[in-house]
């Protein structure tokens, strides 16, 4: 039987409940978004974050907090995280 768990470690991805970064901001993501937005993050890029699922397109839920302490959820494709200790 396979698992979100097992299915995200065969192809060598973090685990939902694991802390990742963003190692860069996908193409495109920025554009459109308000500008604290933006800014949250481009701030976020290799910092500490929560990887919460992944969605039926196999992108990743990435759970981060901006400066002021808000929180905020970005989809990314794996390629653009990593898995931080």
């Amino acid at each position: 039987m396979y698992t979100a768990r097992t299915m995200s470690k065969e192809k060598g991805r973090p685990n939902p409940g694991d802390t990742v970064a963003l190692v860069s901001i996908p193409p495109g993501m920025l554009e459109g978004l308000p500008e604290e937005d933006q800014q949250a993050i481009k701030d976020a890029v290799g910092k500490p974050a929560l990887l919460n699922q992944y969605d039926d397109d196999g992108r990743a839920e990435v759970e981060f907090k901006d400066r002021n302490g808000l929180i905020h959820f970005i989809y990314v494709r794996p390629e653009f995280i990593r898995t931080i200790s």
